[in-house]
């Protein structure tokens, strides 16, 4: 396919102007704090919508004189920029200017059948929570695990223990179709943006099985949102952010098409 080589140009478009309109509504700054409140969610119309999951984080995050809101870190420029790019590269029919946020006992969630969460080492689903999240997998939906680190695999493998008592995540390898989806990727030699360590990506499959249906995938000590964020700023090097959207193409093509 020509459209997946060019992502580049893509990027470099995205780099050098903004998305033709104003980013409206709710964002953190840089260090997590609210500056807006959230902007109601779109009306559901068909089109490929990023859904980023909603959660309680308790008192976790909070610093005294400011609120990092955990599950709203790259919000909302990491999924603009990253739909932008999807309706450029693929034949995906995306909504570009606004996403949608649920929480995972929200019905709506039934509607898409993609969903975000990131900093899971914070996220403790409510039993309502719990359920909403096996019903919606096992219903057909795919969730994106992202932007978690170290110990904070602890929590996230507790919570999802209480999901899938017998789904156990799986280390994914460049034969997993997951990373034959759109872009033939060869290699899984990733490090996180910030902290170097070797990135991990780990499945969750259907009955255990890796030739069946990929439920979960898993960004382990990686954030490949950070890198969608600041793709117009030229933070990180171009090819670093170029390798964070393949991932993320081949994320969504895979679960609409599997």
């Amino acid at each position: 396919m020509a459209r997946r080589w060019t992502v580049v140009a893509t990027v470099a478009v995205i780099a050098g102007a903004s998305l033709g309109a104003p980013l409206l509504g709710w964002a953190q700054d840089r260090f997590g704090r609210a500056s807006e409140e959230v902007p109601p969610n779109p009306a559901y119309d068909g089109r490929f919508t990023f859904v980023r999951i909603r959660y309680d984080q308790g008192s976790d995050g909070d610093f005294g004189y400011r609120r990092d809101i955990k599950w709203a870190h790259d919000y909302p420029r990491g999924e603009r920029h990253f739909t932008k790019i999807l309706g450029e590269i693929t034949d995906i029919r995306s909504r570009t200017a606004e996403s949608t946020i649920l929480t995972l006992d929200d019905p709506e969630l039934t509607r898409y059948p993609v969903a975000y969460l990131c900093e899971p080492g914070f996220w403790r689903p409510s039993e309502t929570e719990v359920l909403g999240l096996r019903n919606y997998l096992l219903k057909g939906g795919f969730i994106i695990f992202d932007d978690f680190a170290g110990n904070h695999w602890v929590n996230f493998q507790a919570q999802m223990r209480r999901v899938f008592p017998d789904l156990q995540p799986m280390r994914m390898t460049t034969d997993d179709k997951v990373f034959d989806a759109f872009y033939h990727i060869t290699t899984l030699n990733y490090n996180h943006p910030y902290y170097g360590m070797p990135s991990e990506f780990w499945g969750i499959y259907e009955n255990n099985d890796r030739s069946g249906r990929l439920l979960a995938m898993i960004n382990y000590n990686n954030d490949i949102s950070e890198y969608w964020e600041f793709s117009d700023e030229q933070f990180f090097p171009v090819n670093m952010s170029n390798d964070a959207y393949k991932l993320g193409i081949n994320y969504m093509v895979y679960a609409l098409t599997r």
